[in-house]
Parts: C-alpha cells; structure tokens; sequence
C-alpha cells in the first residue's frame, strides 16, 4: 500500500506539472497533501509535515541561493563573462575554437544558473558565428554543454546544493569532485558531439536575438574576470584542498573553515564582486544594488520549486512511506550509485525539469541511502547526471534550445536531446570510475 501511494502520488505530479501545467510548487503542495491523506497523517501533522518541510529546506538554502544569482548577474552586467570569453577564444585560436568555448561556458558557468547563463552566452553564440562564419550549432553545443553539466553536477547550482544538504555531503568536495567529472564528460558531450552537428544550418529568426557590441572595450581587467567568477570554486572547495597538507596551526584551520563555508564563501565572493565588478568599474551602489535585488527575485521561482519539493520529502518521511520504501530497496541488488541516477532519470523523463528530478529523487531514496556506505558527495552527483537525462518536450530547456536556435522538433532531438542524454550518462560513468578509484 505505501509504494501504490507513492507511485499514484508522483503520477499526481507528473500529471498536475506537464498535463494540467500547474505551478510547480503549488503541483507539489497538491501532490504532499495527497499522500499525507493516503498515508493516515491527521491535518495538524500533514501541516507540519508540509511547514516544517519547506522551513528546514529552505533554510540552509536561501543565503546560497541568493548570493549566488546576485554574484552571476554582477559577472553578466559587467561584461566580465564576454572578457572570459574572448580570452579563451583569443587563447585556443580558431583552430580549436570550441574547446576554448567549452571553457568558457563551464567558468561562466559556475556562478550563473542555467536559464540566466543560457540568455547570457547565446548572444555570444550568435556573434561568434556570424564573425567566424562557423555553424551555429557547432559554436553552441560547446557552450551549453558546459552550461547543463554545471546546472547538474556543481554547487552553488539550486539542485547539486540541495541535494548536498539533503545527504549531508560536503559542497565543497561535491564540488571539487563534480569537476573532475565535469572536464571529461564537457569535452564529449561539447566539442566532440558538435563535429557531428555541423551540417545543421538553422535559419536565424532576428526578431530573438542581438549581436552583442563586440568592440566594446569598458570590460573589466582579465584577470579581476576570471578571479571573481572562479571565488566560489577557490572558496568552496578550500577546505577540502587544505586537508591533503599539513597545517598546524590552528588559528589558519579555523579561518580556511570560516571562509570555506558555502554561506561565507558566496557572501565573501558576492562582496568581492561588488567592489571588482561593481564600484571599482564605475558604477554606483545604487545601480548596483537594484541589479542585487532583481537577481534575487529571479531565483525566486527556483526557491519556491525547492520549498515544495521539501514538503514533499517530509510527508514521505512523516507518512512512513520513505522506511517502507527503505526496507524495500534494500533486498534489490542495485548499486546506490546506479539507483539514484535511474530514479532521478525516470522524473526527469515524465516530469522535465532537472530541479524536480534530482529534488524529488532524493526525496524517495534518502531513507535507503542512509544505510549506505556510499560516498554521499557521489551520490549527489549521481542523482544529478540522472536528473539531466533525455531533455525532451516537457523540459522548458528543449524548447529554449529550439526556439533560439530556429531548429524542428526533430532536429532538437537530434541535438539537444541527445547533448543532455550524453551529459547524463557520462557522468554516470564518471563517479562510477570515482567509486572504483575509493574517492
């Protein structure tokens, strides 16, 4: 009875986010308070049950959140993501221009989020096609490849982070051990899938895109660009660097924990940016500080996607169906690893979004991996390849890619499609080698 409640309960989702196209959170309060019902919770404990979900999620959530969409737009607005850019372009030359944009989009990638660095980078996309005369796509796959791997698989990004938080899994490792995996699986997934892509010859429709000004020369310095937009990945995983040398001294232990916390590095990163990119570049702090507030509210509607998926995961827990499940799955031989990265493949496929995948993935199998001796940060990853499998209609990315793009359905699949599809199962080989290597 409770795996028939939890099974109807996610087709309840899957049903209100793609058929009915309900708000997500408002899909999952629905979904939270119809398996609190099924599984016997009174009122008063399904209200708890719901609030103290979206509180305790949330929670360690918001300050990373938020400073994280703050420190992307400063690094958009400033043109230090077009300095990273034409740098990387200048470094590798035309000869090897897609491996250079590979880069590009991992490093931009890192402090932006998905939908904010993909509005970002396509400009970019545009003109660097238009003035080198190379295929569109074979300029694009590169960089957006880069782009999803980073939404999937590194923090600061809302569902690698929240994942983390879930598992009890460092960030900072999660994050260092995310782009080991990153570089291998960007590389096929980006510049190696983009040769098969050339003969794509999409008929641009001006009327959703501007050329950026490509003589622009008020960029920040190059290496304040490259510095800034790397401050979480230095900070974040600091501590876990530190602990491969000797350090005697206490007082240094404590100040690299202090600023290798995920809160304190984004709020370091974040004040840093503001000076970098902000006022020592001209501006304001009235500008900036408006810029600061409409980052924020943009993450919002991420938030509350999170905020559900927390009341979800704690109607499972209170509803008794998580234990259940628990005791259930420990008679299957499958490998954790494997099994988060099948459940959070499957959401992926019904529901869309790589958010809700990884979110309510977790939700489902935490129980089960307590008792687990697994490494919880490649378990994070592993949830997070799968969350990114087989992008197709129901994912608001796929139909981003095609509209920008000027592409046919088909031709999505054939690309988009299958670009994602290679992100997710690379990384799957990726912490499964990781899992052999005992890292």
């Amino acid at each position: 009875m409770p795996l028939l409640i939890m099974i109807s309960g996610i087709a309840l989702l899957i049903l209100l986010i793609v058929w009915v196209k309900l708000d997500t959170f408002l899909a999952f309060l629905l979904a939270s308070i119809y398996i609190g019902i099924c599984s016997g919770l009174h009122i008063e404990q399904l209200v708890h049950a719901i609030e103290t979900g979206i509180g305790s999620t949330l929670g360690s959530l918001v300050i990373i959140l938020g400073l994280g969409a703050m420190l992307g737009r400063l690094v958009a607005d400033s043109g230090a993501a077009k300095q990273i850019t034409d740098q990387l372009i200048r470094l590798f030359g035309f000869s090897h221009i897609r491996w250079g944009l590979a880069l590009a989009g991992l490093i931009i990638g890192i402090p932006l989020f998905y939908t904010a660095g993909f509005v970002v980078v396509v400009p970019f996309i545009f003109a660097i096609a238009y003035s080198t005369r190379l295929p569109l796509l074979y300029v694009a796959i590169p960089m957006l490849s880069a782009l999803s791997v980073a939404h999937g698989f590194l923090p600061p990004h809302p569902s690698p982070t929240a994942i983390a938080v879930e598992l009890h899994a460092s960030i900072g490792k999660t994050l260092l051990l995310g782009l080991i995996i990153a570089i291998p699986v960007i590389a096929i997934a980006g510049p190696l899938f983009a040769m098969h892509v050339k003969n794509y010859h999409p008929v641009l429709d001006s009327t959703l895109f501007s050329l950026p000004d490509l003589t622009r020369t008020t960029l920040p310095g190059v290496w304040k660009s490259f510095l800034i937009a790397l401050m979480p990945l230095i900070l974040l995983t600091l501590t876990t660097i530190s602990a491969l040398f000797p350090i005697s001294s206490i007082a240094v232990l404590q100040i690299i924990k202090f600023v290798g916390n995920a809160d304190i590095a984004m709020l370091i990163s974040v004040i840093i940016a503001i000076v970098g990119l902000g006022l020592r570049e001209g501006r304001n702090m009235k500008m900036i500080t408006h810029d600061l507030q409409d980052a924020f509210q943009q993450v919002s509607v991420v938030m509350f996607v999170i905020a559900g998926a927390g009341a979800f995961m704690q109607v499972l827990r209170d509803g008794g169906i998580n234990d259940y499940l628990s005791s259930q799955l420990m008679g299957l031989r499958i490998h954790p690893l494997l099994m988060g990265w099948l459940v959070a493949a499957l959401i992926r496929i019904c529901v869309g979004s790589a958010t809700v995948a990884g979110l309510t993935a977790v939700g489902i199998l935490q129980p089960y991996l307590q008792h687990s001796t697994v490494s919880p940060e490649l378990m994070v990853l592993s949830i997070g390849a799968g969350s990114l499998m087989f992008s197709h209609v129901n994912d608001g990315g796929f139909w981003l890619f095609k509209e920008y793009f000027h592409l046919t359905i088909k031709q999505t699949f054939l690309t988009w499609s299958i670009m994602e599809t290679i992100v997710s199962v690379g990384g799957l080989i990726g912490v499964w080698a990781l899992h052999l290597l005992h890292i």
